[in-house]
This record gives C-alpha cells, sequence and structure tokens, in this order.
C-alpha cells in the first residue's frame, strides 16, 4: 500500500511537470527525470514539496489580490490628484484675476458715490450775496452750501452731482424759475477748480434729452 502511494505521487509530480518538460533541454530533463526517481524513494519529500508548492499558490495568489487592491487604490489616488491639480488650477486662475483687480483698483480708487469731499463734483451757484449771510444752513447740508471770503460776496450754490449733464439740467431749471444767474461750479476734492481743468473724461457727449 506505501509503494503505491509512492507510486501515485511520483506520478502526479511527474505528470504536472511534464507541461514544463516540452520546455527543458535534455539536461533538464535528465535532471528533473533523477529527482522523480528519488521523489519515489521518499514520498514525505514529495508530499512537503507538494505542500509547499500549495502554500507558495496561495500566497502567490494573496499577493495579486493585493496587487489588484493597491491598483485600485492608486487609481483612484490618480483620479483624486487629477482633482486636485484642476482645483488648483482654478484657484490660480482666480487669483490672477483677483491680482489683476486689485491692481486695477489701486490704479483707479473706487470713489463712494455719497462722499462728495472725493472726486468731481459739480454745484449750481445761484448767486453772490454781500448783505446776505448763510453761513449758517451750509453746515451738514450737503445741497446747500457756498463759500465765504472775508471781503468777498457770499457765493451760494444748490444742488450737487457727479454728472455735469444733470447739474446743466437742474441750472436750465433754476433759470427758468428766475434764477437768472445760476450757473454750474466744479469741485475737486473739495476745492473749487475751472471748469476747463475737469471737462475732458468728465463731461462725455451730451445726452439727446439735455438738447434743449
Amino acid at each position: 500500500m506505501k509503494y503505491r502511494l509512492t507510486l501515485f505521487f511520483c506520478l502526479a509530480f511527474i505528470f504536472s511537470s511534464s507541461l514544463v518538460f516540452g520546455q527543458l533541454s535534455k539536461q533538464e530533463k535528465k535532471e528533473w527525470k533523477k529527482k522523480a526517481k528519488e521523489f519515489s524513494k521518499s514520498p514525505e519529500s514529495l508530499k512537503q514539496l507538494t505542500e509547499e508548492k500549495q502554500a507558495a499558490e496561495s500566497q502567490v495568489s494573496s499577493l495579486n489580490q493585493k496587487v489588484t487592491q493597491m491598483q485600485g487604490q492608486i487609481s483612484e489616488k490618480d483620479t483624486k490628484l487629477a482633482q486636485l491639480e484642476d482645483e488648483l488650477t482654478q484657484a490660480k486662475g482666480q487669483l490672477t484675476a483677483t491680482k489683476a483687480e486689485l491692481a486695477q483698483l489701486k490704479e483707479t480708487p473706487v470713489i463712494n458715490p455719497m462722499d462728495f469731499s472725493k472726486g468731481i463734483v459739480f454745484k449750481v451757484q445761484i448767486g453772490a450775496f454781500k448783505n446776505k449771510d448763510l453761513a449758517k444752513y451750509f453746515d451738514n447740508n450737503p445741497n446747500f452750501g457756498g463759500e465765504v471770503k472775508e471781503g468777498e460776496p457770499q457765493k451760494v450754490t444748490i444742488g450737487i452731482f457727479r454728472d455735469y449733464w444733470e447739474a446743466d439740467t437742474f441750472k436750465k431749471y433754476m433759470r427758468e424759475m428766475g434764477v437768472k444767474d445760476a450757473w454750474i461750479v466744479p469741485y475737486k476734492d473739495g476745492q473749487r477748480v475751472e471748469i476747463k481743468d475737469v471737462l475732458e473724461g468728465v463731461v462725455n457727449e451730451k445726452p439727446a434729452e439735455s438738447s434743449k
């Protein structure tokens, strides 16, 4: 019985090895046949070799699974990396646009439209009076103001406009109401200036509705 078992293992080993014998040289075939005879005399060695082979195959299978799992993880990380790179590109684009906007704002500061002490504004002067002191009404009333200089008539203005043509329309209303001396006076950063010094870049093409 022991002899038959040994012979069975030897035949099984030789059969499994015959698949590769066709690829072996004559010398290699000779050596493998010699080993087969040795295993036929020692079934324990053949059994150990078979178990080691099975263990190795199991380990290879386990390693292949781990490799497949790692490849999946690498694929996920590559996808995430591509996504992060795309987000980084977008962030860089937004940063560049923000820097450009900031540089433009530095070159052209934004003026609060309600802060009439900055930039260019237009007022309508309605007269200059020697015997009328209206200075007490000037404070905290941006739409009514004037200039008081010693030895000069007190100049009184009504209205304050960022747009020249709005000021021009208001001036015409004043004249129609009987204020014949109404005329436009410009101010730059709170200081009165000549109209010719602020016309360029401020007085655009005359609107059609203001043509009268």
